[in-house]
């Protein structure tokens, strides 16, 4: 497969490849002689919306974000329609990005507050790209088949089916303008931030880029750091504080965060608890699910059931 792809994006992109890896099935690593790039072929997204998302992030690439740019084929486009496999797959070629993935005990206050000012920069280029290039086909977040949490998790869990229901009619209900609502990257764990020596942040993979609060993409790397980064030795409520502290100061450095929607901060991120619980309904196969997925469910129901909140909202607000 790789070798047929490899002969594929050397028709099609004025770069020399040399070797072509999987890193998902859909992403891949290409050596070239100009360097490091990866390839998306995916079918995720139709192809108006990954072109505006391409659009959209290489605007935040010209502007100074840490955002890798996507190469124009020799065709003239950033989104190429390639024939492989007997189908037409949509591919987009990315310059590989700055830095490297953190160890888990790598993610210290001084890398998180510089994470919010990204995020915080991130958000002022949203609003200026939107006013530019009004959007037509990037998705509103409700629109999207993932929130759909309803249809995914099982009738019988009705405590967690309540809980979905009442998150989604809250946010879906909040007064929204230019302000506090518009595009973001909208997958901002961990995972997808690459850091380096001098602490310069990358973000990867906007394949997931919405519509939403702003407020949602603070959500997400909190919630992530708190469920992966914590590796114990300390006190786990004031590791929480912590990295809230970071990234929100970091974030207040370069935009403005009302306090009325720092209030909702923990509101968001109990919706991305239940969002990661809804994706594992839709994709794991639940006729063959691993030991580790049952005890990660089993995991996630109780905690959602039992309205653990991993955030105490008296924590967010500092003097």
């Amino acid at each position: 497969m790789e070798q047929k792809i490899l002969e594929l994006l050397n028709n099609i992109y004025p770069v020399d490849f040399i070797k072509v890896e999987a890193v998902t099935n859909e992403m891949f690593r290409c050596s070239a002689k100009q360097g490091e790039y990866f390839a998306r072929m995916t079918n995720y997204k139709g192809y108006d919306e990954q072109l505006e998302e391409v659009t959209y992030t290489n605007y935040l690439h010209k502007e100074g974000l840490g955002v890798s740019p996507a190469i124009v084929s020799i065709n003239g486009k950033e989104v190429e329609k390639i024939a492989f496999n007997h189908k037409e797959v949509l591919t987009v070629l990315y310059e590989s990005a700055a830095g490297k993935h953190l160890s888990r005990n790598q993610w210290q206050a001084n890398v998180l507050k510089e994470l919010g000012r990204q995020i915080g920069k991130l958000h002022r280029l949203s609003r200026k790209f939107e006013e530019i290039h009004p959007t037509r086909y990037i998705k509103d977040w409700y629109q999207n088949e993932e929130y759909a949490f309803l249809k995914y998790i099982p009738e019988e869990e009705t405590t967690i089916r309540a809980v979905a229901q009442e998150i989604l009619t809250k946010i879906k209900n909040m007064p929204k303008d230019k302000s506090n609502y518009g595009l973001l990257h909208g997958d901002l764990w961990l995972e997808n931030i690459l850091v380096d020596r001098d602490v310069k942040l990358s973000m990867v993979d906007f394949q997931d880029c919405e519509k939403n609060f702003y407020i949602f993409d603070l959500a997400v790397p909190i919630y992530s750091a708190i469920e992966y980064s914590f590796v114990g030795g300390g006190n786990i409520i004031e590791y929480d504080r912590g990295i809230t502290k970071a990234i929100i100061e970091g974030y207040q450095e370069e935009n403005d965060l009302p306090k009325e929607m720092l209030e909702k901060l923990p509101l968001f991120i109990k919706l991305k608890e239940v969002f990661e619980y809804s994706l594992m309904h839709m994709y794991w196969n639940k006729e063959r699910l691993t030991e580790e997925q049952i005890r990660i469910m089993n995991h996630f129901r109780m905690r959602i059931e039992k309205d653990h909140s991993f955030l105490d909202t008296n924590s967010l607000f500092f003097d």
